[in-house]
């Protein structure tokens, strides 16, 4: 979405997604680090192993397989969110990147969405704004001038309607705490189904049913060929909730930590092929760019990769 100047000068864009775990004492232990505390660093190759750098190319369009005959060869770490980091070239130009891969299990957890508050207006968000029991939080959806752009329901209550767009999904959670996402065209009957306790709409959606959606390809105003940094949710066929964050890999500078925010990443087709790798059955692309954001853990012992922008939602998973 195009940046209103409200938004630039309050930092603030999207949403924000916190995971918490599902049972007591799960996950890293310690209070939540507040701005300017000593905390882990993350995005080192060594933090979480490394492994072979995968080339990536645009999402193959034409007749093909619901899912990849096997997905990369990760190290993992943690255990109710498990995650990893796969180096990847992209496209022709040999692009480096790192993919962070996060894993969590939607049963563990209650995801709720919550709008942060500053008086009578929106207030803003960052990862270091997470409560202290979440063990995973990153920045979704899209804004306006006014605020949060697209379909927001919370409680069961629409606090404002569905945005245009063929490519316009949105990330649902239902009555019964399963998560879901919901392609454009399902939405105008969506937000009378009293079923979806949450929801929050982005754009675009890069999978349905393992397979990419058809306007990737041609036929669409999307751009095919821009770079930015990437945030996407997606949905495995085990249930399994996949988070994916890009970050620009300059390698043999010395300066990766300083310079792996700027916002060259993935093409739209080159993400989608990267979550379908990852066995991602349905995908939607959250709001990237400077705002995109992500802790893995708690207290000083996270590893964070924060965003240039804060966020004006957030949506908590607490333990059930």
């Amino acid at each position: 979405m195009r940046y209103g100047r409200r938004w630039r000068l309050a930092f603030a864009t999207t949403g924000l997604v916190i995971v918490t775990p599902a049972a007591a004492g799960e996950g890293l232990a310690g209070a939540q680090s507040r701005p300017g505390t000593s905390v882990r660093s993350a995005g080192s190759p060594a933090a979480a192993g490394s492994t072979e750098t995968t080339r990536i190319a645009a999402i193959r369009c034409q007749a093909r397989e619901a899912a990849p005959a096997s997905p990369p060869a990760l190290r993992w770490r943690g255990t109710t969110v498990r995650w990893a980091e796969w180096p990847v070239r992209l496209g022709a130009e040999g692009v480096r990147n790192r993919i962070i891969v996060a894993v969590v299990d939607p049963a563990r957890v209650t995801l709720t969405l919550e709008i942060a508050r500053a008086g009578n207006a929106l207030g803003p968000w960052t990862i270091e704004e997470a409560p202290p029991d979440a063990i995973l939080a990153f920045n979704a959806g899209q804004f306006t001038d006014a605020g949060p752009w697209g379909w927001v329901r919370h409680r069961g209550r629409d606090r404002a309607a569905p945005g245009a767009g063929a490519l316009a999904g949105a990330f649902a959670v239902d009555t019964a705490g399963r998560p879901a996402i919901l392609p454009a065209h399902t939405l105008p009957a969506a937000t009378l189904d009293a079923r979806w306790e949450e929801a929050v709409q982005s754009y675009p959606q890069l999978l349905v049913s393992g397979l990419p959606v058809p306007a990737l390809c041609a036929g669409t105003d999307l751009d095919r060929a821009h770079r930015d940094a990437r945030l996407v949710i997606g949905l495995r066929r085990d249930g399994m909730l996949l988070v994916l964050l890009s970050r620009y890999a300059d390698t043999g500078s010395g300066l990766t930590r300083a310079v792996e925010r700027v916002p060259i990443g993935p093409t739209t087709p080159e993400m989608a092929e990267i979550a379908w790798r990852l066995g991602a059955i349905d995908a939607l692309m959250l709001d990237g760019g400077l705002s995109a954001q992500l802790r893995i853990g708690r207290g000083a012992a996270a590893s964070r990769w924060p965003g240039l922008r804060a966020v004006p939602l957030a949506i908590v998973a607490r333990p059930r």
